[in-house]
């Protein structure tokens, strides 16, 4: 399939326009052109609170990525009801995914639902009688005719195991927060470790410290299973497994910050017991209980707890939050835009999964460009 067909098409639903943007921009480089590729979208609400979508652009016969942030939840996932307004929740922006592939009605070659936070990816298992919802989810899609389904980082990867003949990619930014972090941060290999909040967290942690080489260590959460506080059981205690980290700069690293207690007790934590710069990086800054968590992030930081947050811009964060001084974007665009640009064009990503081989000759430039300023220095001196 050649470059110069125009049979590529994104629907960026309002949720996430700011992003789905800058995606579009970057498929033109990557493609070669000027042409924008999103689908023009109505989404309308009827005054009892019913909705409709209605797509302006022909989508018949084209190869149709849909955006979508189910987490969103700014001015732009207002609507108004009965004169009261309203903010959609997470299922209101799934039923708006369905609601186009409805308008869609067949039209399109293929579609691809690109979810970077997975729909119900929180409630991936069941215990006793509890429903199963991001598994039925997945399989409400494939049963729509999705043929793929692309999410970044999600809670737990055997959820695909729900789908048979739709494709699951569960893309990381690994890539691109560690070349951020390579490329702005002055740090030791030797005095660095990665610590993972939990035993969760593990496989992450330890692929990060593989991609830099360093150290790395985790803490095991004991939870009284007893008790249910605010829909999950109160952690009662934290043990570190791990090398001593009294002096050690240390990156703590987790999928999703929902009320940032958590990764904020493991930071304080590790600073009493004498860390140096302690770095935090999430792929999903949720902040759910909106101005507490914010505050405790600001009270923290002044406490001189953590250094800076790492987080992606593939879901919403108020601007609020984006200006504060201890929150650091990382923009995935590019790396989002590779990949729908390979599926496309019928190729493999798996070059695209794995970003080790880059990262490891970005690191070694930088020491390279180090080591010669540090040559110079020394021939002044003398």
């Amino acid at each position: 399939m050649s470059k110069e067909d125009n049979n590529l098409r994104l629907i960026v639903m309002p949720n996430i326009e700011r992003f789905g943007t800058l995606v579009d921009e970057k498929l033109r480089l990557i493609r070669g052109d000027n042409a924008s590729r999103i689908v023009k979208l109505k989404l309308d609400r009827f005054s009892n609170g019913e909705g409709k979508a209605t797509l302006i652009d022909s989508i018949r016969g084209k190869d149709v990525f849909l955006l979508s942030d189910v987490g969103h939840y700014g001015e732009e996932s207002e609507y108004v009801s009965r004169g009261t307004k309203y903010l959609k929740s997470p299922d209101d922006h799934f039923q708006d995914i369905k609601r186009v592939i409805s308008a869609m009605n067949g039209k399109e070659n293929s579609l691809h639902i690109v979810m970077p936070l997975l729909y119900q990816s929180r409630q991936d298992k069941r215990k006793t009688c509890e429903s199963l919802d991001c598994s039925e989810a997945l399989r409400e899609l494939e049963r729509r005719g999705v043929d793929g389904v692309i999410t970044f980082d999600v809670h737990n990867p055997g959820v695909e195991n729900a789908l048979q003949n739709c494709s699951f990619d569960n893309l990381y930014p690994t890539y691109s927060v560690l070349s951020k972090f390579v490329t702005e941060e002055e740090y030791d290999p030797s005095n660095l470790m990665i610590v993972a909040p939990d035993t969760g967290a593990m496989d992450r942690a330890i692929y990060y410290a593989d991609s830099l080489g360093v150290d790395v260590g985790v803490f095991y959460k004991r939870r009284d299973f007893s008790k249910v506080v605010n829909g999950k059981n109160p952690i009662v205690e934290h043990k570190f497994l791990g090398n001593d980290v009294a002096g050690k700069d240390l990156i703590i690293t987790d999928d999703m910050i929902a009320s940032g207690g958590s990764i904020l007790e493991v930071a304080t934590d590790m600073k009493a017991r004498g860390a140096n710069k302690i770095y935090l990086v999430a792929t999903f800054p949720l902040f759910t209980e909106g101005k507490k968590s914010i505050d405790a992030f600001d009270r923290a930081y002044q406490a001189g707890v953590f250094h800076k947050l790492y987080t992606t811009n593939v879901t919403y964060v108020p601007e609020e939050i984006q200006n504060k001084e201890w929150f650091t974007e990382v923009d995935c665009s590019k790396y989002l835009a590779k990949i729908i640009n390979a599926i496309y064009e019928r190729d493999s990503i798996r070059e695209f999964l794995d970003g080790k081989s880059k990262l490891s000759e970005k690191i070694l430039k930088k020491r390279m460009k180090e080591v010669q300023q540090d040559s110079k220095t020394v021939e002044v001196s003398e």
